[in-house]
């Protein structure tokens, strides 16, 4: 392999012309650089100079090396810096969260992509399950989930809770078992498990969410409150999806007696040092949540 400190002295001297004035801006000596120059040509094992007196003169090695050397120093110092480079707002982010979390969270990530339109964010919805895995095997740089990680490859801070509300159609003034059950629920991936949270403790005659009626089921969390709006039945969900429904004036949510919540844990692969454009958009995640 050449020696690319040799090359970058060849290269300078080329452009001065002159052993003194290269040491000078290389912060040699004289005799270093002379030094490189031979050792570049015991490498080649040919003559790169045609020296006369003080001057000099390049070889037809030494101008076959001298446009090679060229090319090759501009690449070596693109890499050091693309290598070396970690711009806060420049590059992919890649998150998953529930989809609560996200109606709250994407549209303020989208305008910190407006302000740096270099910061490319990849926003998927997931499960708590599938945004573990996501960390464990690093092909996520954040996640956001509503359960404690149990990976060990997994890194978590609790950021703040969000209440769990019972959503009706407007009309319904006041919430009681027997308007809920005659309206019946309408359920998504997580309703059993909202539902038990807050409805056990808030209604005696609650045993599980199985053995309401059913009026309705949606695997969109954009689209739970759709049939609730129209009067088709009740749900439950966490307050930042009510939040971010379209018609708010067609639901009325209510927070009951015996409150309940889902602690937001930030999560991050553990065995992998956060860029800074990672960290900029987590700055911009916690002053949103």
């Amino acid at each position: 392999m050449i020696n690319p400190i040799w090359l970058r002295t060849f290269s300078t001297l080329v452009a001065e012309g002159h052993f003194t004035r290269t040491a000078e801006r290389l912060h040699m000596t004289q005799s270093g650089v002379s030094q490189h120059i031979h050792k570049l040509e015991e490498f080649f094992n040919t003559p790169l100079l045609i020296r006369e007196g003080k001057q000099f003169y390049l070889s037809d090695a030494g101008e076959r090396l001298h446009g090679e050397a060229k090319a090759l120093l501009v690449s070596m110092a693109k890499i050091e810096q693309l290598v070396a480079a970690d711009p806060a707002f420049e590059g992919l982010v890649r998150i998953k969260s529930p989809g609560s979390i996200g109606l709250k969270l994407y549209k303020h990530l989208l305008a910190l992509q407006q302000q740096h339109p270099k910061l490319v964010i990849d926003y998927r919805f997931a499960p708590n399950r599938e945004i573990e895995q996501s960390l464990s095997t690093n092909t996520i740089d954040l996640g956001f989930m509503t359960a404690l990680p149990t990976s060990a490859e997994v890194v978590s801070q609790a950021l703040t809770s969000e209440p769990l509300l019972l959503v009706t159609p407007a009309e319904i003034e006041q919430v009681s078992w027997a308007v809920l059950a005659t309206l019946g629920f309408i359920n998504h991936p997580d309703g059993a498990h909202h539902a038990n949270q807050l409805l056990k403790n808030n209604f005696a005659e609650f045993n599980h969410i199985d053995e309401v009626k059913q009026s309705g089921f949606s695997n969109q969390i954009s689209l739970i409150l759709e049939p609730v709006s129209l009067g088709l039945g009740f749900t439950v969900l966490p307050a930042y999806a009510v939040d971010a429904f379209h018609q708010a004036h067609l639901i009325k949510s209510f927070r009951l007696p015996k409150p309940a919540s889902e602690t937001i844990y930030l999560c991050s692969p553990r065995r992998k040092v956060m860029p800074e454009r990672v960290k900029t958009v987590k700055n911009a995640a916690l002053r949103c949540l």
